[in-house]
């Protein structure tokens, strides 16, 4: 396995198994997923707050069955914002949406399992191209997997977020005809999704940045101010662990892109 870049700020949060469990519901409003009673998933998930996703990960893995949430959010989460190498970033999100239709084979009523199977398709789909992705039926298994998220997990706003960015890309790249009636995606529900999502979790920057990028490509220039002072917000947002930081740094680099608004999509943020 190729080494992974590591996060380039590695002593700025300091978690650890006591002081995590305070912020937890913090922490994990966007994701709903429950505080862990195994004491290795909890190290875990401390490392993968602190932005150690590669050390997350393994630790996840180790500890078994009741590891493969963390294990895969760090993989999915390192994959989108750091890894460079596009068919190293391929492979990483193939190894955890994998493992994750796994884990919903064993645990059907595990939200997160569902969440990260989509959400992991979602972003492998945006490197081989999204009509390559369509054809392959690949969008078919995103959507039923965050809309299955979303039924277990009603206040999942990550799942919303995800969702929100499906359907505004399908509509994107094959047009509201041929996007909602081969794969259901509607422009209003996209636009529902990103507005139940920011009521769940004010703060998400992530979700800021996801909406600002669905307007643009479904309305264009007419809502580029709007999409602007999302991305503003975004890179105001206070990070509360090393995901939420990489988000936060997101929407200020592409902010400070000449033309942003013109190039803006939905492609994972460290390729923009």
């Amino acid at each position: 396995m190729a080494k992974w870049t590591l996060f380039p700020y590695p002593h700025r949060y300091q978690y650890d198994s006591a002081n995590l469990v305070a912020q937890w519901q913090h922490l994990h409003l966007g994701d709903q997923e429950p505080l862990p009673s195994d004491p290795s998933v909890l190290a875990a998930w401390a490392l993968f707050h602190n932005g150690h996703f590669e050390q997350a990960m393994q630790v996840g893995l180790a500890a078994g069955a009741v590891g493969s949430t963390v294990a895969n959010v760090a993989t999915i989460t390192y994959a989108r914002y750091l890894e460079k190498r596009e068919r190293n970033r391929q492979d990483l999100l193939i190894e955890a949406a994998e493992r994750a239709l796994v884990q919903t084979q064993n645990e059907p009523g595990n939200a997160n399992a569902w969440y990260c199977h989509g959400y992991a398709l979602q972003h492998y789909s945006q490197g081989i191209s999204v009509a390559r992705a369509l054809a392959q039926g690949v969008g078919n298994k995103v959507k039923q997997s965050l809309e299955r998220a979303m039924t277990l997990a009603p206040a999942h706003a990550d799942a919303r977020i995800a969702l929100g960015a499906f359907h505004a890309e399908v509509i994107d790249k094959v047009g509201p005809l041929i996007g909602g009636m081969t794969y259901g995606a509607k422009k209003d529900t996209a636009l529902r999704m990103f507005h139940e999502a920011l009521q769940l979790q004010p703060e998400s920057a992530l979700g800021r940045i996801e909406y600002a990028n669905a307007l643009i490509m479904l309305e264009g220039e007419a809502r580029i101010d709007e999409a602007t002072m999302l991305y503003e917000q975004a890179a105001r947002t206070t990070a509360l662990d090393a995901a939420q930081y990489l988000a936060a740094e997101t929407a200020q680099t592409e902010l400070a892109t000449e033309d942003w608004g013109a190039t803006a999509s939905l492609l994972p943020p460290s390729e923009h």
